[in-house]
């Protein structure tokens, strides 16, 4: 019961540490440029008449706007309210998952609160596209959430909550869901003999389903190789090439593999394992081979081989290597109770004083939680934009969502001709979005330079109904706000 208080009392500090540390809470910032306006275009079908094949390119292989939109339709939530809420919920499951696996194999709570601080230090898994923490709801970091519960699971051989944690993580961001479900077939396989033979035969089953998806389903055509003008389009997106990482990111990234062998090795030697625990542990491991394995077809541009962006699989062995090293720290033999409630206060304050530090000087306009568009100059213009045809198609600077925190198309609900950050990457699971990204950027040019002729021009062009720009144009005036301005292009 103390050990359920203690945890219970943890839950707000942990959501508000995580908040910090990930630079505050912002609706509609960073990969919510393709989340919102797809779980928008679910609800809203009118919506993006222009971009609505750009974001079904993604959105067609995942469930989460799906599931979004009837989540929406079933509550009349607000999308502000549910989003900021289903951040939420993907921290407590991650504060969740992580306390009853340190109830599994940690001796002191103080090493478990220890555990807690040590995930709120969020951070970048170097060169791969993903950190442990984001500070906007991402259903990749619900999927993880899952994915951790499920090795709670496992490691207390309850291998039904285990699947059904799989399952739930597969509905929302079913690449995640895969590594997990490959980790923990592995780590059951190893642990449970009598689950082996049903295991080869789900994998088997799965093998078919999968077989069944590349040749005649949904990832139909992604074996073949990109060509050199389409990888050309992803160059900004070195998280999808390995092998073009410098020294220092292979360096990191495989740290966590010599720490999960070592600290494994110290706690075998001192008796502590268990057949669960090296099932974890070897499954985990085997992500690292089977990394290794992709790789080569990666490194050809084999298409599915760089959607998978395989290199996320280091975000599992971070995550182990985490619980490790705070064992090591806070416990190691002989464990003292003193010596974990140190650790976990150090912990706890280092994330304590980086999340002031971000708060107070780096963000120091910010809010600790954004739950909407902000009110300001770029707000109001989007504001507006809300109110005119949802057909209507706009063209700001390719690099408005960086600029001004949102895009178009989150903050405005509205066509925009390109967002370069997001629609580039949304071009690695499609050639046609690539060149069309690509050519549009190219076609804008320096926004700055843009004119009145020019701006016509792309208008005819791209079928394009307003420009907005932080300057003067000789075009006709529909809205201003400070120095924002949206202009009619017919």
């Amino acid at each position: 019961m103390r050990r359920s208080s203690l945890f219970l009392s943890l839950l707000l500090p942990f959501v508000l540490l995580c908040t910090l540390n990930s630079a505050m809470y912002r609706y509609g910032a960073s990969d919510q440029a393709f989340y919102l306006p797809s779980a928008l275009l679910n609800l809203h079908p009118d919506y993006f008449p222009r971009d609505a094949g750009l974001l079904l390119a993604q959105a067609r292989l995942t469930g989460a706007d799906e599931i979004i939109g009837a989540i929406v339709r079933l509550t009349g939530a607000p999308m502000p309210v549910l989003f900021a809420v289903l951040y939420v919920i993907s921290l407590l499951l991650l504060a969740t998952a992580a306390w009853l696996i340190a109830t599994r194999l940690y001796r002191d709570m103080w090493t478990g609160v220890a555990l807690l601080a040590a995930l709120t230090l969020r951070h970048a898994i170097w060169r791969t596209g993903t950190n442990t923490l984001e500070g906007y709801f991402h259903p990749r970091q619900l999927a993880f959430g899952f994915g951790a519960l499920a090795v709670a699971a496992v490691l207390r051989r309850r291998l039904l909550p285990a699947a059904a944690a799989i399952a739930l993580a597969g509905l929302v961001h079913p690449t995640t869901a895969m590594w997990f479900a490959i980790w923990l077939a592995v780590a059951v396989a190893v642990a449970e003999p009598r689950w082996r033979m049903p295991i080869v035969g789900l994998v088997l089953i799965g093998g078919l389903i999968a077989l069944w998806m590349v040749t005649a389903g949904p990832l139909a055509g992604r074996l073949g190789r990109m060509d050199p003008e389409w990888v050309s389009t992803l160059a900004t997106k070195d998280y999808l090439f390995p092998l073009a990482w410098p020294a220092a990111a292979w360096v990191l990234n495989l740290l966590p593999i010599a720490i999960i062998v070592f600290v494994y090795s110290r706690r075998r030697d001192a008796g502590l394992v268990d057949r669960s625990e090296a099932g974890i542990v070897i499954g985990v491991v085997s992500l690292a081979c089977l990394f290794a394995a992709i790789l080569p077809f990666n490194a050809v541009g084999v298409a599915l081989a760089v959607q998978l962006q395989p290199a996320r699989i280091f975000w599992m062995l971070d995550f182990v290597a985490i619980v490790y090293v705070v064992w090591a720290l806070a416990e190691g033999k002989p464990a003292r109770t003193r010596r974990a409630q140190i650790v976990a206060a150090t912990l706890l304050g280092l994330s304590t004083v980086r999340g002031v530090y971000l708060k107070v000087v780096e963000f120091p306009e910010r809010p600790v939680a954004q739950l909407d568009i902000r009110a300001d100059d770029w707000g109001r213009a989007m504001s507006w934009a809300r109110s005119t045809d949802p057909r209507s198609g706009w063209l700001a600077d390719p690099g408005h969502a960086f600029m001004y925190g949102t895009s178009v198309r989150v903050a405005a609900a509205r066509d925009v001709l390109v967002e370069a950050v997001k629609d580039a990457a949304i071009g690695m699971y499609d050639r046609d979005v690539a060149i069309r990204t690509r050519d549009r950027i190219s076609a804008v040019g320096d926004f700055r330079a843009l004119n009145a002729d020019r701006a016509h021009a792309l208008g005819r062009t791209y079928d394009l109904d307003y420009l907005i720009a932080d300057r003067a144009f000789e075009l006709p005036l529909a809205f201003q706000s400070g120095d924002l301005r949206i202009y009619r292009l017919r």
